[in-house]
């Protein structure tokens, strides 16, 4: 679906097969609701050429799913973009949060799946490990006294390039970020159909990737003022947020994810 998806994952997922499950749901994925795909089912539906009851039944789920999310957000949050039906803005990060899933049910209590810098955790990391930068993750290092410390995702700083705004500790939560570091100005605001502008950058962190991946998408279309208010208003997701100036705001509950 145009991005690349990273595992940092024990070895024993490399041998119980849940590596190689999580692998096959994400090229799945990609064969039913890539926008870049002609024969895909997102593709075929936003050419009118099926209904979503021809679709794979996952099609309605991720459907319902985008339009708790566009009510929530005022409609800041679409499933058509620019009026072209595609609802990545949803699915990526709802197929790495299934994916982390499926690792986590086969016994792992400590993993990393990163979808193009939005990720799901689990658990910690001990000594060792790399570390990528803009949005991906930094092993984390094993504490004095024996037990894990959070993964450590770095938060790219859209206005200079190759360098970090800020590092998250995360631990069994996910991490998403919507901005124009990577691809530009590239959210649309569907009530303006234009450039959403104000924001560069903005950083959900919560338990659901798939949950923290749209939330970030409407808030950035939403701007400064609307997005801050609102992000606040989230049970159990809290943001941090770049303007375009290089100013920088969180809500209340993101200071706790800040690692120091």
């Amino acid at each position: 679906m145009g991005t690349v998806v990273s595992f940092d994952v024990p070895g024993s997922a490399c041998h119980d097969g849940s590596l190689e499950a999580a692998i096959r749901w994400l090229h799945w994925v990609d064969r039913v609701f890539s926008p870049y795909r002609a024969d895909s089912d997102v593709s075929l539906l936003a050419r009118a050429e099926v209904t979503v009851d021809a679709c794979a039944p996952e099609m309605a789920e991720v459907l319902a799913a985008c339009a708790v999310v566009r009510d929530l957000s005022g409609g800041y949050f679409t499933a058509s973009p620019g009026g072209q039906f595609d609802p990545s803005g949803y699915v990526k990060g709802w197929a790495v949060e299934r994916a982390a899933a499926l690792l986590a049910g086969a016994g792992s209590a400590d993993h990393v799946v990163n979808g193009g810098g939005d990720v799901q955790c689990a658990g910690g990391r001990g000594q060792g490990g790399g570390r990528q930068g803009g949005g991906g993750q930094d092993g984390a290092r094993q504490g004095g006294d024996g037990g894990r410390e959070p993964w450590r995702i770095g938060i790219a700083d859209p206005l200079r390039p190759g360098r970090l705004a800020l590092v998250v500790g995360a631990s069994d939560c996910a991490v998403a970020t919507s901005g124009t570091a990577e691809r530009g100005p590239h959210i649309l605001d569907p009530h303006t159909g234009r450039p959403a502008s104000g924001l560069a950058s903005l950083t959900i962190v919560g338990p659901s990737l798939a949950l923290a991946d749209a939330y970030a998408t409407a808030a950035f279309a939403m701007g400064p003022a609307r997005a801050r208010d609102w992000t606040a208003s989230l049970e159990g997701y809290a943001a941090f947020a770049i303007t375009g100036t290089g100013a920088t705001w969180h809500t209340p509950g993101f200071a706790r994810h800040i690692a120091v």
